[in-house]
């Protein structure tokens, strides 16, 4: 009897240990695919738009996400826009345009966000033209005709949002710098300001999220599929793969540094960066500030669907930031 409990016991143990190094691995995997583009092959849809079977698919062997492109010319902004490039203390080149009405008029740079790049953002970009603005369009690493190959959700990226900021100071002069920030941009913004010192006249912040475990956590509700522990495991093994803490990656942490005018726009059914989390980061904030809900809008850009009262909400702190 004893020698088969002994055994019992032991292909239990066994079974939990594979179970737990399968579950790693798969953890590693999601992982570096999620923060890797490929050159090739078909990007996964969203979560909401997976059959079951698909959903089963994207679980055993992640997600395919191709490096962010397009063959769009600065022109297809405005005809005076050119094209530059910003290079970084650690040598990354991030390709951007820049449209220039004047010294006297403020300056808004625009940053994507999540596996998207800089003519995401065209819509954003003629409407802050259209508001009497200069404009300047970088790509994040790894996107566009940037360097690189890898996203790490806005850490890393906030050095870019620092590049850019000071090339702006250095060789761009304007009335006022302003940034705006579009889901994963609104969370480089705020560790820009948080972890690398710069100073903006005003930030406008759309569809961020509080922690980094919570955007996971509701990735995972996308899919239908528990959070625990495979969300932790993600943000464990993301973090090694880029060399910082994923659990200590938190715009609500970050928003305590922020001084300066803040609008926060939001959509009021975002599945991705929930109105609620949005709030905390807004109540953090300690300069000035207002938020914007958008009923009946889910995490996209608020422009192509509520392009008046986007245009109001941003009209506004423009005005504001550049008297």
């Amino acid at each position: 009897m004893k020698i088969k409990t002994k055994r019992w016991l032991v292909c239990l143990v066994l079974v939990l240990v594979t179970g737990f190094v399968a579950l790693n691995v798969l953890a590693y995997n999601h992982a570096h695919a999620m923060m890797h583009f490929t050159s090739a092959g078909t990007r996964t849809d969203k979560p909401e738009d997976l059959s079951f079977w698909k959903k089963l698919g994207v679980l055993l062997v992640g997600v395919n996400i191709p490096r962010p492109t397009s063959n769009r010319s600065p022109s297809d902004l405005a005809p005076e826009c050119r094209a530059l490039s910003i290079v970084d203390p650690n040598n990354i080149t991030l390709s951007a345009w820049y449209c220039d009405r004047g010294k006297t008029t403020p300056l808004v740079i625009l940053f994507h966000g999540y596996s998207k790049e800089k003519t995401s953002l065209l819509k954003e970009a003629k409407a802050f033209l259209g508001l009497g603005a200069s404009v300047l369009l970088p790509d994040f690493r790894g996107s566009g005709g940037s360097s690189e190959s890898y996203t790490t959700l806005g850490f890393h990226e906030s050095e870019d949002v620092a590049a850019a900021v000071r090339h702006a100071h250095a060789h761009l002069s304007h009335a006022a710098t302003i940034l705006f920030g579009q889901s994963m941009g609104s969370v480089a913004v705020l560790r820009a300001i948080h972890a690398h010192g710069i100073s903006p006249d005003a930030v406008i912040l759309e569809g961020v999220f509080d922690t980094m475990l919570n955007t996971v956590r509701n990735r995972f509700d996308s899919m239908g599929v528990p959070s625990f522990p495979g969300a932790r495991l993600l943000l464990f093994w993301g973090g090694k793969q880029q060399g910082f803490d994923a659990f200590a990656h938190n715009p609500v942490d970050y928003a305590r540094s922020m001084k300066c005018p803040a609008l926060f726009l939001h959509g009021a059914n975002d599945p991705r960066a929930k109105l609620t989390e949005a709030r905390a980061v807004f109540a953090a904030a300690s300069g000035p500030k207002v938020f914007k809900e958008f009923e009946s809008v889910g995490h996209g850009p608020i422009v192509s669907k509520r392009p008046e009262d986007w245009k109001a909400a941003v009209g506004e702190i423009i005005r504001k930031a550049s008297r």
